[in-house]
């Protein structure tokens, strides 16, 4: 059975909406989340375009708040950047993943951000159907 994960960042603008999107894709409409400790009033334009290179819509994702509500709706909680200010909730399993924040970054590196990411969630996604 698919865990539903969820994908945090600060602003919820970025990192943890590329993840929620690429894992959904893969897993499931509706297992992948993103939130945020500070979340934006939107995707950024640039994340927004970056993953419109490959097909995939995140326009329309509203950012939301990283809540210990709604981290206990999760079976996973992958953190990106966030660090102490994400919530922690007993029980639920935790990993952080040290990817640097494509805000304000030209496209080349953003697609690069963004490839990083797929291939994190492509791992994160085998490690979980294996066990």
């Amino acid at each position: 059975m698919a865990q539903r994960v969820i994908f945090a960042c600060v602003h919820s603008a970025g990192r943890s909406q590329m993840a929620a999107a690429f894992y959904s894709q893969l897993v499931g409409a509706g297992l992948g989340m993103a939130a945020g400790t500070e979340p934006a009033d939107r995707v950024h334009p640039e994340v927004v375009a970056t993953m419109h290179d490959l097909g995939i819509d995140v326009s329309i994702a509203s950012p939301q708040l990283l809540t210990v509500e709604l981290a206990r709706t999760a079976d996973r909680l992958v953190t990106m950047g966030c660090g102490e200010k994400c919530p922690w909730v007993p029980g639920l399993p935790v990993e952080e993943w040290s990817i640097p924040d494509p805000k304000g970054q030209p496209a080349e590196r953003v697609a690069e951000i963004r490839d990083t990411i797929h291939d994190q969630v492509r791992s994160l996604v085998a490690r979980l159907a294996a066990r």
